[in-house]
């Protein structure tokens, strides 16, 4: 077989997706990612973790889009950002352990069914490969990968506690339990990105959310400056950052 054969059948056995432009709104319907979604969710609540189900990644879709509308990214940019941010949690129906990259290898067959180019799978991959610590990957790689980090670690809210008992709250039920109201609040004039908490302190002290998300604060001051934009934190209408 001469080499030019050997190049034409490695690239037969690769095509180029279909011409479509998949939606937000294409996968969330999508009936594998739903199904991936909600196990994942049942997954970490058996194992004693927060709401990870379709109220955290809708969320995280609609704030990673904002982020980027606001900042004045196009709105393909936009409407890559809200798709990651929606599979981004999808490794957890494999495991906890290393969902970053099990999700990015579980998301890539789905993109590839609903007709994304393959530019535009690899900054999917890379953005939700790219969103959690587990991995030691902390840095944004894409304006796509500084919103979803943004969303995600900027989701602390009592909505997402499971756990019916106070009583035997852990440190993250508490400080999450805490958080009566968030808002992330993104001025693309003055270069900025605030993350706005309103905590009862007769839950849990501030000093408590800060020994628990400083690393997932960290990832998002990153994020913004990967934006041009600097992050902020205010509670109970306090700068605290």
């Amino acid at each position: 077989m001469a080499s030019t054969d050997i190049i034409e059948t490695h690239q037969q056995a690769h095509p180029e997706p279909a011409a479509a432009i998949p939606t937000l709104e294409q996968v969330r319907d999508d009936g594998e990612v739903q199904a991936y979604i909600r196990q994942a969710n049942k997954n970490l609540g058996a194992a004693g973790y927060t709401e990870h189900g379709f109220r955290h990644v809708g969320l995280c879709a609609n704030i990673s889009r904002n982020v980027l509308r606001l900042l004045g990214y196009s709105q393909r940019d936009q409407e890559l950002a809200a798709i990651a941010a929606y599979l981004h949690d999808i490794g957890n129906v494999i495991s906890r352990s290393g969902h970053s990259i099990s999700g990015a290898l579980l998301a890539k067959p789905i993109l590839q069914r609903l007709g994304m180019s393959w530019s535009e799978i690899a900054v999917v991959l890379g953005a939700i490969g790219a969103h959690d610590t587990d991995e030691g990957m902390t840095e944004p790689i894409s304006p796509i990968s500084a919103a979803l980090i943004l969303a995600d670690k900027t989701d602390v809210h009592r909505s997402r506690v499971r756990n019916p008992d106070p009583a035997t709250f852990d440190q993250h039920d508490r400080v999450n339990y805490a958080a009566t109201a968030s808002f992330l609040r993104v001025n693309a004039d003055e270069k900025t990105i605030t993350l706005e908490l309103a905590i009862d302190v007769t839950i849990a002290p501030v000093m408590h959310y800060f020994e628990i998300f400083l690393p997932r604060m960290l990832m998002c001051r990153r994020a913004a400056e990967h934006l041009g934009c600097a992050f902020h934190i205010t509670m109970n209408d306090v700068s605290v950052l």
